[in-house]
Order: C-alpha cells, then sequence, then structure tokens
C-alpha cells in the first residue's frame, strides 16, 4: 500500500504571507495555514519526498520523517528547492548520499544554489548535503517499490515542469499549460492533485476555473487543488467547487488503491 501525505499546499510565500492582514492571512481556520508545496509517498519499505520546500525542516518534524529514501524534484524555482540543504541530518543517520531525481536544468540550478554540495566551491569543513544525481526527462523510474512516471508540463510561456504519476494517483503542480499528450497520462485516474492557485488569472498558474477545466478533461475520480495563494479562503473556494473537487490542505493524507 501506497500513502500519500500532503506536505504544504501553499504558493511561494506560503500562507499566511509575511506583511499582509487580509481575510485569509488573519484566518483562524487550519486549513488556511499553508506551507510551501511538497509531498510524502511512502510505502511500508520506502519513504520519497517530492521537492525539498522551503518549509522542508518543519515539514519532516511535523510529520516525524525519521528515514527518507530520495528525493523527486518537479523543477527548480525556490520554493521548491529551498530546504535542500536540510538533506544533511538524512546523511548523517543513514550514513550515505541522498538520491535525487529531477531534470538536468534542476540539477544546473541546484549547483549554482547550493555550489558547497557539489564540490564547486572550495570546502570550509563544515557539514555539507551528500547526494547522488540522477538526471531525468520523461522516462518511468523506480524508486524502492514506488514507481514514479514523469508527466510533463508546462510553468509559464516555456519553463518545463514535472508532474509525476504513481498508478492512479497523479501530482501536477505548479502548470498552467498540459498538452495533449501529457492529458493522455492522466487518463484514468482516482486522484489527482493539481495546481489552483486563485481566482484571479496568472501568467503561469491555472486560476481555480481553469483547474476545473483540466478535471473536466482527465475525469478523475476526485481531485484536490494545490499551490494555493492567500486570495483564496479555503471554505470559499471548497463552497463554489463542485463536489468531485475539494481543496488540498497541509496534512491531507490517503491511501493509493
Amino acid at each position: 500500500m501506497i500513502n500519500i501525505t500532503v506536505l504544504g499546499t501553499g504558493t511561494s510565500t506560503g500562507v499566511p504571507s509575511v506583511a499582509c492582514d487580509c481575510p485569509t492571512c488573519r484566518s483562524e481556520d487550519p486549513r488556511d495555514k499553508r506551507l510551501r508545496t511538497s509531498l510524502l509517498v511512502s510505502s511500508p519499505t520506502t519513504t520519497v519526498v517530492i521537492d525539498t520546500s522551503s518549509d522542508f525542516r518543519q515539514q519532516m518534524l511535523a510529520y516525524d520523517v525519521l528515514d527518507l529514501d530520495a528525493v523527486v524534484y518537479t523543477h527548480h524555482h525556490f520554493d521548491h528547492i529551498g530546504g535542500f540543504d536540510d538533506i544533511r541530518p538524512y546523511n548523517f543517520r543513514s550514513g550515505k548520499a541522498m538520491p535525487i531525481y529531477a531534470m538536468a536544468e534542476t540539477i544546473n540550478v541546484l549547483e549554482a544554489t547550493f555550489p558547497y554540495a557539489f564540490g564547486l566551491v572550495e570546502s570550509t569543513g563544515a557539514s555539507i548535503p551528500s547526494v547522488d544525481v540522477h538526471v531525468i526527462d520523461a522516462e518511468p523510474f523506480v524508486i524502492g517499490d514506488i514507481p514514479f512516471s514523469p508527466i510533463p508540463l508546462r510553468h509559464g510561456k516555456s519553463m518545463r515542469v514535472n508532474g509525476y504519476r504513481i498508478g492512479n494517483f497523479a501530482y501536477c503542480t505548479d502548470t498552467n499549460f498540459i498538452s495533449e499528450d501529457s492529458l493522455e497520462l492522466l487518463m484514468g485516474l482516482d486522484t489527482l492533485i493539481l495546481d489552483g492557485l486563485r481566482w484571479e488569472p496568472h501568467p503561469t498558474h491555472y486560476t481555480i476555473d481553469e483547474a476545473i477545466g483540466i478535471v473536466d478533461l482527465v475525469r478523475p475520480r476526485r481531485t484536490y487543488l494545490t499551490h494555493v495563494a492567500h486570495q483564496v479562503r479555503h471554505a470559499d473556494a471548497d463552497a463554489y467547487l463542485p463536489s468531485h473537487i475539494r481543496m488540498a490542505w497541509d496534512g491531507l493524507q490517503f491511501p493509493l488503491g
């Protein structure tokens, strides 16, 4: 049995946002508290995180993730890689490098952002993350007993992002365009987690209504919207959405059938 835990559902600023007193940021509804977007995928023998978000340390502590077998990256924006340095405690615990799976451009940005972890600057003698790099593109791969099938997505006009399909589940964050070929890869899903940033149009993310349009095309049994901005209150969006689409929230958990 594979289990999914939604570690964070917030946009790049998180919710509440710094320097904001809007109704969502002041909300007392715990579902309106959103760490940066990340996902935990676990089986009885394997534990994988999708993206080391800027809140990675807090997320690992909150869900008591003692052992981590690999990190899979969707893309290289900072809110999805910002917690990379906190891989170090897993190195200490396991005594070995952490396997990371990412597209070549994401690896390049990790090297530029954290050059000390890749031997690109002189060592100061301090501890550094130790990683075993696996460059991926669109070919499926397996980590332990968990299969991953990349779903090519577009984020903005030209940036490639990977969604991932795991059996009858798919995770598609940070996108505003899914090609016909990728839509085909999303057919027959039980559960989809999909980008639904806010009500108003955005140049790199689906709006809530645009996300509904994608759901109408691929028809998963149920869908949760993620990467949600502070312009959206959870209760308001859930009241607006059709019954087979809900807002995701930090801590949402479900097994894959």
